[in-house]
């Protein structure tokens, strides 16, 4: 069960989420950033700042419940008319092969709708082909909207990200 990410989770979601999106050990997973983007995903301090300038913005985590690992996190932001925008959805790279990641975003979907949202929003870098068709068989739909991608110093042209929304 998802449940909301406290401040002591901070950094051990930052190592997750570095761990999951980029480096040697995002290789271990099915979907990663590794081969096109070096660097960290997040540090602390930009988590910090990120959740304090989105104050309506949570952080959902998944622990195992039988030892209390972390195994994924999610966030979930409401914005306009029903719609909220859901983001840095991960789960740890050795376990990805486990159907985490469909919990993860079903549970995510499912606090949505508790919470009165009908639209979920996202948004993806355009080369990740396989995490982008695997969110198309979970119903999500690309609506032609490109955004740039901000990352970098400067901000790289070579990469976008596409968006992709869906009903709930």
């Amino acid at each position: 069960m998802l449940a909301p990410a406290l401040d002591r989770d901070l950094p051990e979601i930052v190592a997750l989420v570095n761990a999951s999106y980029r480096g040697a050990s995002a290789r271990q997973g099915w979907t990663h950033e590794a081969d096109y983007i070096d660097g960290e995903r997040t540090d602390l301090d930009t988590l910090k700042a990120d959740l304090a300038a989105n104050e309506r913005a949570g952080l959902f985590v998944l622990r195992d419940p039988a030892d209390g690992d972390l195994l994924g996190c999610v966030w979930l932001e409401p914005q306009a008319d029903g719609v909220w925008y859901l983001g840095l959805l991960t789960v740890r790279p050795d376990r990805q092969d486990r159907g985490l990641g469909r919990q993860v975003l079903a549970e995510a979907e499912a606090l949505i709708k508790a919470a009165g949202g009908a639209r979920v929003r996202m948004t993806v870098v355009h080369l990740r082909d396989t995490l982008i068709a695997w969110y198309l068989r979970r119903g999500y739909e690309l609506t032609g909207e490109r955004l740039p991608f901000p990352y970098g110093d400067p901000p790289r042209t070579d990469l976008s990200f596409v968006v992709l929304e869906k009903p709930i």
